[in-house]
């Protein structure tokens, strides 16, 4: 299990009041576990501020983050891009 996915399942887990074991790559983050619009964009937040990154605002808008494994992914491609 990687750092970032083990810290996204901390933070949706107890942003949204749901067990961790509900917290799996391929949960829907809405259809799922409950989160709404200021959900999402709370949740970021912590993840962006504990990283150290930027999700981009168009991947958090456009919905093309429905999955923890998609927010996951959104994650390692910033951490990625820092890194160079």
């Amino acid at each position: 299990m990687s750092e970032v996915f083990q810290k996204v399942q901390e933070v949706v887990s107890n942003h949204l009041q749901v067990d961790a074991g509900q917290v799996k790559m391929e949960a829907l983050i809405v259809d799922e576990l409950g989160a709404d619009s200021l959900d999402q964009t709370e949740i970021a937040m912590q993840l962006e501020d504990h990283f150290g990154v930027q999700i981009p605002e168009e991947k958090l808008e456009s919905n093309s983050i429905k999955t923890v494994g998609d927010l996951v992914a959104a994650i390692e491609e910033e951490l990625k891009q820092k890194a160079q």
